[in-house]
Order: structure tokens, then C-alpha cells, then sequence
């Protein structure tokens, strides 16, 4: 981010998939929206955030790419509440 903070992220394989792509390296920045890889057969990827980053989504829920908002950065937005059942 332009402030210095980072986000990282871990691509992991399920045992059936072992199918991960990555098209960036470590360190490369990606802009807002940007593909940077890909997880086939349903494997997941771990989002870690800086602190004071307010994330729009709950443990378990299912996220898609490109389309659901994972976290506000520098915006004065509360943490989204939310039920995954």
C-alpha cells in the first residue's frame, strides 16, 4: 500500500488439488481488483490484514473473486457484522 502497510496472502492447495498458479512474486505489488493467481478445485487462500484494516466479511463466508469486498482500508467504516450459518 501506498502508506507502507501490507496485506499478504497464502495460496493452499487441498489434497485433492494441488493445483495453484501464481502469475506474481513476493514482494510485487497487485492493484485493487488485479488477478494475481489461481486455486482450482475449491482449495482456499488465507488474507492477512495490517491493523486498523476493517474487514466486510466473516470467518467461513464464501467469497468470490474480483466481486466481494474483503476489508475497508483507511476508511472511517465500522467491521461488518455478520452470520454465517
Amino acid at each position: 500500500m501506498a502508506d507502507g502497510r501490507k496485506i499478504a496472502v497464502v495460496q493452499i492447495a487441498g489434497l485433492v488439488a494441488r493445483r495453484i498458479m501464481c502469475w506474481k512474486q513476493a514482494g510485487e505489488m497487485v492493484r485493487t481488483g488485479e488477478r494475481f493467481g489461481l486455486i482450482r478445485f475449491g482449495s482456499r487462500l488465507d488474507v492477512y490484514l495490517p491493523q486498523g484494516v476493517h474487514p466486510q466479511v466473516a470467518l467461513g463466508q464464501t467469497t468470490v473473486a474480483g466481486e466481494t469486498v474483503i476489508a475497508l482500508i483507511g476508511q472511517d467504516a465500522p467491521a461488518r457484522v455478520a452470520r454465517v450459518e
